[in-house]
């Protein structure tokens, strides 16, 4: 980078208010329940980008620099003369609600939802808020970071394209004043002064830098005759870990498409395995769930905890003419996926948003097998 001035210029650090983000994920006994929760209320008093964080689970650390924390955000104001870095992690923004204009030191991204944004560990940037009021979903990346998956028999294009991600341009601010640069480390959040702009960086290059991508550029990839498919031909990014063929975070997503396959049961079937699932719906019905899961709304499904589609889809789903194609239209959902074992935080087990009732729209699910019938 080349900039105005030393990004060491500003003042010590002292140690602020975590408010309602944690790096402590042990902290509460995880559950083998699925879970869900209604999307978070927008503030009432002044909330920017940094405080409206909570967080909601995660696994891992950031001094090990492996796994992951997983928040939600909730803000009503934009990011004036505020500033944030993550030391722990890579940051990836889902916006569900409102556009968000990130001012990064290499410059500007607009971001509006069905867009995601990867800011890399260590850079400074502020959120500006476009709508005046913004919610969504963040994956907090202690490992080895985000990157396209290799495409294998699919050869070179498919899924999410590199020529679709798209890099800002340098545009710096010669800003002077009383600044706040605020730097997670640790899990902590510390506070420093700062005399100027940290974004006073006239030029760079190299591939360390922000990033963003629009989902509905993803180029799906199905099945066009029997059986539904495993959900990695939706992968967007991947994390890898030390285990070949084993990622530590996955970043998929459930955007419009075709389902033709025939003589077999179209939505994702019923199952349970070692990943763990954090899902958000930015927009849109999810297919597999027929009420419940809202714009804005989560859920976790933990290592070995069995999930899928609910009574009234499974019954709507087993009645299906498959002998014609089902076009699922105007929705986008996705799914931070690990191999560890995902703790909720305290917070997100107390939550009022919390749907303790969540249990129940498996409970009709009824038998149908007949040994009289092959």
């Amino acid at each position: 980078m080349y900039r105005i001035r030393p990004g060491a210029v500003h003042k010590p650090f002292r140690r602020i208010d975590n408010a309602r983000m944690t790096n402590e994920l042990g902290a509460t006994s995880a559950t083998p329940n699925q879970l869900r929760w209604s999307p978070l209320p927008i503030p009432s008093q002044p909330t920017d980008f940094v405080a409206g964080w909570v967080t909601m689970a995660g696994q891992g650390a950031p001094d090990a620099m492996a796994g992951c924390a997983i928040h939600l955000y909730a803000a009503n104001a934009s990011m004036t003369d505020r500033f944030f870095v993550d030391a722990d992690g890579e940051l990836l923004i889902v916006p569900q609600l409102g556009r968000l204009r990130a001012v990064t030191e290499m410059g500007v991204l607009e971001v509006e939802p069905q867009e995601i944004l990867v800011i890399p560990r260590g850079v400074r940037f502020r959120i500006e808020l476009r709508d005046g009021q913004a919610r969504g979903y963040i994956c907090e990346n202690f490992g080895a970071y985000l990157r396209l998956p290799d495409l294998g028999v699919i050869g070179s294009n498919g899924l999410a394209n590199p020529r679709d991600f798209m890099y800002p341009v340098a545009a710096y601010e010669d800003r002077e004043g009383r600044f706040e640069l605020v730097n997670k480390f640790l899990g902590n959040l510390w506070a420093g002064e700062i005399g100027h702009s940290p974004c006073d960086v006239v030029a760079w290059h190299g591939n360390f830098a922000p990033y963003k991508y629009d989902l509905r550029r993803f180029n799906v990839i199905g099945s066009i005759s029997y059986d539904h498919p495993d959900p990695s031909i939706f992968l967007v990014l991947q994390s890898q870990s030390d285990t070949p063929a084993v990622d530590m975070i996955d970043f998929v997503i459930f955007p419009p498409r075709v389902l033709a396959m025939q003589d077999t049961f179209r939505p994702p079937w019923f199952h349970r395995n070692v990943a763990s699932e954090f899902m958000g719906l930015i927009h849109g019905v999810y297919d597999a769930k027929a009420e419940g899961f809202v714009p804005g709304g989560a859920s976790l499904h933990n290592c070995m905890t069995g999930h899928g589609p609910d009574a009234e889809t499974f019954e709507k789903a087993a009645r299906a003419d498959t002998s014609k194609p089902h076009y699922i239209q105007d929705t986008m959902a996705f799914m931070f996926e690990t191999r560890l074992p995902i703790r909720p935080t305290r917070f997100a087990l107390e939550a009022a948003e919390l749907q303790q009732d969540y249990y129940t729209c498996w409970q009709g699910l009824a038998k149908h097998f007949d040994p009289k019938k092959p």
